[in-house]
């Protein structure tokens, strides 16, 4: 009974002795806050709203969902590791880039920004709310209330009769002289949409999608994937809701590929032929355009091209040589 007593007193001692954590240590680091100081780096053609919208998610999370909100042409992506040489088809879908930049750690010379960077509006707010969160409140300090003067006797007020009100006898209109029109109001027009709300709207249409590639033709996708080459490898390209092959690393070029052997047709078959691609070449061109990309056509062969050339000379037109 003595020995049970004495280990119960060694464990009473033991517990009292071990202190609780202070409250004065710092907390493990915000991975949200985290995630925003390290997009803030980053260069962005959406103010940084995609990554505050993912900023609770892991950073590779959030780098594959918002890698199309980087603007890619101030980017460079250098595979220091090795490591996305063998990274899953997922992320080798989505090209180098996203790879490299869904690394937990910033690795000095992985990625390399063109420029002074900016930081983006929506990702500057969220940083400068945590910067608010953390300062100590300071209350204003009690002002002294006023001593209440004594509130003087009322004295009755004078009773006011009603004046009895008098009716305008109404005015005779003349034969001659119809009655006034009312005066109409200016006219009001609706108001314009300020020009920053139109560049926003113009950047969220002309942004870069990948989606995957429409057709099923293997030696097609490779060819659209090797000879710009496609910056989102496997991947076809939206711009603006139009469809394009591939868009063309490092610049702002976007591809139509063309691998059929035309030269193999007949004359009757070529005709047809041009004319269905000049309808779909023209589209391309005109959307490419509006959201600030050059367009150029891979084709074959050199009778494709001047084919092509010969109904429309203004048509940028590159010979790949890819084989279906």
């Amino acid at each position: 009974m003595r020995f049970r007593a004495c280990i119960a007193l060694l464990l009473y001692v033991s517990a009292c002795a071990t202190s609780a954590p202070s409250p004065r240590e710092p907390a493990a680091r915000d991975p949200r806050l985290a995630n925003l100081q390290r997009a803030a780096t980053l260069p962005w053609t959406d103010g940084g709203r995609c990554a505050v919208r993912e900023a609770s998610e892991p950073w590779p999370v959030l780098a594959e969902r918002c890698y199309q909100a980087l603007d890619h042409d101030r980017l460079e992506f250098h595979d220091l590791t090795g490591r996305c040489a063998l990274a899953s088809a997922g992320a080798a879908a989505m090209g180098l880039g996203v790879c490299v930049l869904a690394a937990p750690e910033l690795v000095v010379g992985a990625v390399v920004v063109a420029g002074v960077v900016v930081v983006g509006f929506a990702i500057k707010e969220a940083l400068e709310a945590y910067e608010k969160r953390g300062r100590p409140q300071v209350r204003p300090p009690t002002l002294p209330v006023p001593e209440t003067q004594p509130v003087p006797e009322a004295r009755p007020v004078p009773e006011v009769k009603p004046v009895p009100e008098v009716k305008p006898a109404p005015q005779e209109t003349s034969p001659e002289k119809g009655p006034k029109p009312e005066p109409k109001g200016p006219d009001f027009f609706p108001p314009l949409e300020p020009p920053e709300a139109l560049e926003r709207e113009r950047r969220r249409r002309c942004e870069p999608i990948p989606v995957p590639h429409e057709g099923k033709d293997d030696a097609h996708n490779q060819c659209a994937d090797q000879f710009p080459p496609n910056r989102y490898p496997g991947m076809d390209v939206l711009v603006d809701g139009v469809s394009f092959d591939a868009l063309q690393v490092g610049v702002r070029v976007l591809w139509e590929i063309k691998t059929h052997q035309f030269d193999t047709y007949p004359d009757f078959i070529q005709d047809k032929e041009i004319d269905k691609e000049m309808k779909q070449l023209d589209k391309e061109r005109k959307a490419a355009a509006a959201c600030g990309y050059d367009f150029v056509v891979g084709v074959s062969t050199d009778a494709h091209k001047l084919a092509l050339l010969k109904r429309d000379s203004t048509f940028k037109i590159a010979v790949t040589g890819c084989k279906r």
